[in-house]
């Protein structure tokens, strides 16, 4: 039996939008600057347009977007600062950046360690959603994303990972750990063009089901307008 996730009512109606899937992109921000970033970058290329296309869907869809994002060790909470910063002339990672900059609607939260869970507000910010499901997407593959998947695992959430949204810094490392997701942590592995998603209801003022508290803290709040 699946765990309720919605057990605690948003009475100030803070929530702005219901979803029973999210879409995660987890560390598509990042300017690849360290060792190994270079082949994550061949890898990572490739995968930009296709998590870009799923992006533009799920949004139409009314499923929202949310990017867990490393804090490369600054420890501060300016998310649109280093989204900039990213976009840079001679940053490695901006041809990926710019294909999959935030919009103005767009959760955020800041990561310190490996898994989106850990730390962070994700959590608390899928139960207001109302999120059951999980899209997840982004790099490294091996790393980030396998915690992440793991941790979302342990939260009863269904996972869905779209093989050509996901990049490692070695294509046999991607497909292995791949494996090992769908095996062990019963991820469903598909296309991201198979991917379909059902229209989420808006619902009007007062109208929102059952949900957590409201996030007002620095991390799991939608961005606002870049710079």
């Amino acid at each position: 039996m699946r765990t309720n996730r919605n057990h605690h009512p948003d009475r100030l109606n803070h929530a702005p939008d219901k979803s029973d899937t999210a879409l995660l992109l987890i560390d598509v921000i990042n300017d690849l600057e360290f060792d190994g970033g270079e082949k994550l970058l061949t890898q990572a290329l490739p995968i930009a347009a296709a998590l870009s296309e799923l992006k533009a869907r799920a949004k139409r869809a009314g499923i929202p977007a949310i990017y867990a994002n490393d804090n490369f060790g600054r420890w501060r909470s300016d998310f649109p600062r280093l989204v900039q910063y990213c976009l840079g002339e001679k940053i490695r990672g901006k041809p990926i950046v710019a294909q999959l900059a935030p919009d103005p609607d767009d959760y955020f939260v800041l990561k310190p360690k490996h898994s989106a869970f850990y730390q962070t507000n994700l959590d608390i910010l899928l139960n207001y959603l109302g999120v059951s499901t999980l899209i997840l997407t982004g790099m490294a593959a091996d790393i980030c994303v396998l915690f992440t998947a793991n941790d979302a695992y342990m939260r009863d959430l269904q996972l869905i990972v779209p093989p050509d949204c996901v990049a490692s810094e070695r294509a046999e490392q991607n497909r292995l750990v791949l494996k090992l997701m769908q095996r062990v942590l019963k991820a469903e592995i598909k296309p991201s063009r198979k991917i379909q998603f059902n229209s989420q209801p808006k619902l009007g003022k007062g109208a929102h089901p059952p949900r957590k508290r409201a996030i007002r803290e620095e991390s799991g709040q939608r961005l606002g307008k870049l710079p």
